[in-house]
């Protein structure tokens, strides 16, 4: 089997995370721009934004939201949701990815013909970059797992980190060092799923 299979395997959803990364906070961030730089847009549009939330950053991130979600969550299961973030806090950092909408917006306007694709194909990207950027974390042996809590968080994320109002968030990947391995995944079955012709 190709090391790229065995790569894909690895890249699973870890939520027992701890701060002692492999990589350094510098050494996350550039490998995080090389695969974000490296992973495909439609028509090379490079939609893709990214901000990364180390440290007291990270756990402000992750007490806003649980502020954000208290009022929406009924009280019996708010105790529940109280420990997942605090989880999430647990971890070495948060990547908020992005898409950067005035480029979209842009590409509608000058391609009209595909105009009502090119919000797809930005999804598309943005999760390509995703995927992309937790496989290479994990072949570094950095855990993640991808929240989204997005639109809730939007506005407030925005305003403690001066995110331009073009950029809407997509998605929020937890990372940190493995403190315990994923479950075992079920997998279909793979007739359900793939059909052959020749």
């Amino acid at each position: 089997m190709s090391n790229f299979v065995e790569l894909l395997k690895k890249r699973r959803s870890i939520y027992n995370l701890g701060k002692n990364t492999s990589l350094s906070n510098d050494e996350i961030v550039e490998l995080v721009t090389d695969v974000v730089r490296e992973s495909p847009t439609a028509f090379n549009s490079q939609s893709q934004r990214v901000v990364f939330l180390f440290d007291d950053a990270h756990e402000k991130l992750w007490s806003m939201t649980e502020e954000l979600l208290k009022p929406l969550t009924p009280p019996e299961a708010f105790e529940n949701t109280k420990e997942k973030l605090k989880g999430f806090a647990n971890g070495k950092a948060t990547i908020l990815f992005f898409e950067d909408t005035d480029i979209v917006k842009r590409l509608q306007e000058q391609f009209a013909l595909y105009a009502e694709n090119f919000p797809i194909w930005s999804e598309q990207a943005s999760g390509l970059t995703q995927a992309n950027v937790w496989t290479a974390l994990a072949e570094k042996n950095i855990g993640a797992n991808l929240q989204h809590y997005n639109p809730i968080i939007d506005e407030s994320v925005s305003s403690e980190w001066g995110i331009p109002q073009n950029w809407k968030l997509r998605g929020q990947l937890v990372i940190g060092s493995i403190e315990s391995p994923a479950l075992e995944k079920e997998y279909m079955e793979n007739a359900d799923r793939f059909k052959r012709f020749n």
